[in-house]
């Protein structure tokens, strides 16, 4: 797998790079700022993208909206977007407009090569990683649970791990559920966001997405 990682600290380029070629994944480009970021897609043509929210000049949301433009772009490339706190606006939007290969850490998860590596090669598949403090946030929101109040509590626990990108079997287990039970509660969630099958949406990832929307 080929991924381009751009963050303003070399520093954390570095640790990133060398904790990916660890794993076996190459590191075609490491870059510091947005225009660099979208000439180095353009020119290595990489699986994925790890890009750092807040970069130069402003060091606010320059990341992330590259990684809007990136999208466009590029519709099969995977985005991975870091940050040292939790960004609302245009990470929001990248989640709920494109969700497959779409994932949003923060930089401390990265830290741990597992988690990390784990995160890229889902996000490489068409997968969507999302922090669980950063699902953790959202789903404290008043206007979130104002839209899903007839969620019952287990159903809320069962959505929050589908959040954090667990499959069924995981979260039956760490719910101490059969699988059974844990394919109903979500057919049930389904139900009460009226979430239908569609062929064309994933409705695992819609579900999730309806706990973030503002």
């Amino acid at each position: 797998m080929r991924v381009v990682i751009a963050d303003d600290s070399f520093l954390l380029r570095e640790g990133l790079a060398r904790l990916l070629a660890e794993a076996g994944i190459e590191v075609v480009a490491s870059v510091g700022d947005g225009d660099a970021l979208e000439a180095a897609v353009e020119q290595q043509r990489p699986e994925v993208a790890l890009v750092d929210i807040r970069m130069p000049p402003t060091f606010t949301h320059e990341g992330a909206q590259t990684a809007l433009r990136l999208r466009a772009a590029h519709p099969d490339l995977g985005i991975l977007l870091l940050s040292q706190v939790i960004e609302n606006r245009y990470a929001l939007e990248l989640a709920r407009e494109h969700p497959a290969r779409f994932g949003y850490l923060l930089k401390d998860r990265v830290l741990d090569v597992a988690t990390l590596v784990d995160s890229v090669q889902r996000v490489a598949d068409g997968g969507t990683v999302l922090d669980p403090d950063i699902v953790a946030h959202f789903l404290g929101r008043q206007v979130v649970r104002d839209r899903l109040t007839d969620l019952t509590n287990r159903e809320r626990e069962v959505l929050a791990l589908m959040a954090e990108g667990r499959s069924n079997g995981a979260i039956a287990a760490r719910l101490v559920l059969s699988d059974k039970t844990v394919e109903t509660h979500i057919a049930s969630i389904f139900g009460k966001l009226e979430l239908i099958p569609e062929p064309r949406d994933h409705r695992r990832v819609l579900a999730v997405l309806a706990w973030l929307q503002a």
